[in-house]
């Protein structure tokens, strides 16, 4: 997977191409999650309902796909990885976003009375 680096997202390991996560690992291995169209989700889900779920809510809809590994077959997760690196590869870098400048300290005003 040309350009795929492993880094870190709330401190469990992440894989990424162009800076977009396109999976994930949890942090005791048992499950991993790819990012999928909703329909490649939907193809994995009936193909094999005990590896492949949707993830929660919104990410879920979305294609976020959760993988059970002890029940994962190595060249099914090799091809839902395959699909979602390619997904992100295609995809221009991410903007960086610009540092909020912080706003100039005020001076309290004194009550007078």
């Amino acid at each position: 997977m040309s350009g795929a680096v492993e880094a870190s997202h709330m401190d469990h390991p992440d894989f990424r191409a162009n800076g977009r996560i396109f999976a994930t690992l949890d942090h005791e291995n048992v499950r991993g999650m790819v990012k999928l169209t909703p329909e490649q989700q939907g193809e994995f889900i009936r193909n094999d309902p005990d590896t492949f779920e949707p993830a929660s809510g919104a990410w879920g809809r979305q294609g976020c796909t959760m993988v059970r590994l002890a029940k994962a077959d190595e060249a099914t997760v090799g091809e839902a990885m395959t699909l979602a690196w390619q997904a992100v590869a295609t995809q221009a870098a991410p903007r960086k976003r610009k540092a909020a400048r912080a706003a100039p300290a005020r001076k309290s005003k004194k009550a007078t009375r």
